[in-house]
């Protein structure tokens, strides 16, 4: 191709997906994948960037979020898990916040009441929750517990007759501010196990303030919640629920989640960045046209077809009901790291243009930060592997 011909509009793999990993979908689902992908286009990515500067959530998003119907692909829809994964890397390739949105809402708290709650409890709660009738958020990080909170959760549950009483501190937790319902874990003080309990943000004692001056994730409403004395009647603790190796069934899953998000941001970094590169003139010629450019595109790339190339696996394992916590935590602290690398490589690429949102670059390079580090830190998810091919844990 001559210099002359470079078209942004008009790119070869316009889509990313240079090993075409969407063909292993079923017609079915690449029709709604395109379907998708067309509603991102339309709806999701003119606001981005503005949302992002602001710090504000358009809430006005989630009555369409509702009619095009995202929640819950596979257990209620019955599509793969692969078609869910690249569902949700698409959605992370337009805004990671409206992803990580999504991640807590369907992920993490839908996930909690699907994996934990009664027969009973799904059928009062979840029609409300899969039509965003009701929004959720996901209430287990704390003050002072992250990494360990598996052990370390302070936040305590008491059984008082048919109401169990609550009290304690969540931080970092998404959706908190606007959010109608929240899954709160907490450790029952009867026999030490970490329990989950359906709050309804209106009850008496409960509050919730948004933390402020955030770099990443902007968009994304995080909250600081207080619990005081929150009485919860008995039907609204998760009948399965009973220790924190309950609460791994969720984790497991949506640790997979944030890999894809990782998938998304390398595709939307390398989106910008070749964009960048065809249309930017340097020397009389496009940047594109530099040996050392191609050489950082095509970083990006390789990354992200590695990561893909994982995360196809993986979710195949999923669908054969086989896939292990270990597999996730190494897919999650792979993923996340080429993700890292693959962002600074697109932001050098856009050089000064690469640290303002107006060319998006600024704003993907900062929202990896985010995803590297939750779900389980680059680290924790190392040790768990680590653990796994020596059967000797070093996380203590």
């Amino acid at each position: 191709m001559s210099n002359a011909a470079f078209d942004a509009n008009n790119l070869p793999y316009a889509d990313g997906d240079f090993y075409a990993f969407e063909q292993m979908l079923t017609g079915k689902e690449q029709d709604r994948l395109a379907e998708v992908r067309g509603f991102l286009a339309r709806e999701v990515k003119p606001i981005a960037v503005d949302c992002w500067n602001r710090a504000e959530f358009p809430m006005e998003l989630i009555p369409k979020l509702a009619e095009i119907d995202l929640v819950s692909p596979v257990r209620r829809q019955g599509y793969s898990n692969l078609f869910a994964g690249i569902l949700h890397a698409e959605v992370t390739r337009a805004d990671a916040s409206i992803a990580t949105f999504m991640g807590v809402h369907d992920g993490l708290f839908t996930g909690s009441i699907e994996a934990l709650a009664s027969q009973d409890q799904k059928d009062a709660w979840l029609p409300d929750i899969y039509s965003l009738k009701k929004i959720g958020a996901f209430g287990l990080t704390e003050p002072l517990g992250g990494s360990d909170v598996a052990g370390g959760t302070r936040t305590t549950a008491r059984r008082d007759g048919d109401h169990w009483i609550l009290n304690g501190a969540k931080r970092w937790i998404g959706n908190a501010t606007f959010s109608d319902w929240v899954v709160i874990y907490a450790k029952d003080v009867a026999d030490n196990q970490v329990k989950a309990f359906l709050v309804d943000t209106s009850l008496h004692g409960y509050s919730a303030s948004k933390i402020e001056n955030k770099i990443s994730l902007r968009t994304v409403q995080n909250a600081d919640i207080i619990l005081d004395d929150v009485v919860v009647p008995d039907f609204f603790k998760l009948a399965n629920a009973n220790s924190f190796r309950d609460t791994n069934k969720v984790l497991k899953v949506t640790r997979l989640a944030v890999a894809w998000q990782a998938v998304g941001l390398q595709l939307a970094a390398f989106d910008v960045a070749r964009s960048y590169a065809v249309e930017r003139q340097q020397f009389g010629r496009p940047l594109a046209a530099f040996q050392l450019v191609q050489n950082q595109l095509v970083q990006i790339l390789g990354n992200a077809v590695a990561s893909m190339g994982m995360m196809v696996r993986l979710a195949q394992l999923e669908d054969a009901g086989v896939a292990k916590d270990e597999q996730s935590a190494l897919a999650k602290a792979f993923t996340t790291a080429r993700m890292r690398e693959s962002v600074a490589l697109g932001r050098g690429i856009l050089g000064g243009n690469g640290i303002v949102t107006d060319y998006e670059m600024a704003k993907i390079f900062s929202d990896a930060e985010a995803i590297y580090s939750y779900e389980g830190t680059h680290e924790i998810n190392t040790l768990v592997t680590g653990r796994a091919i020596t059967g000797v844990s070093a996380i203590v």
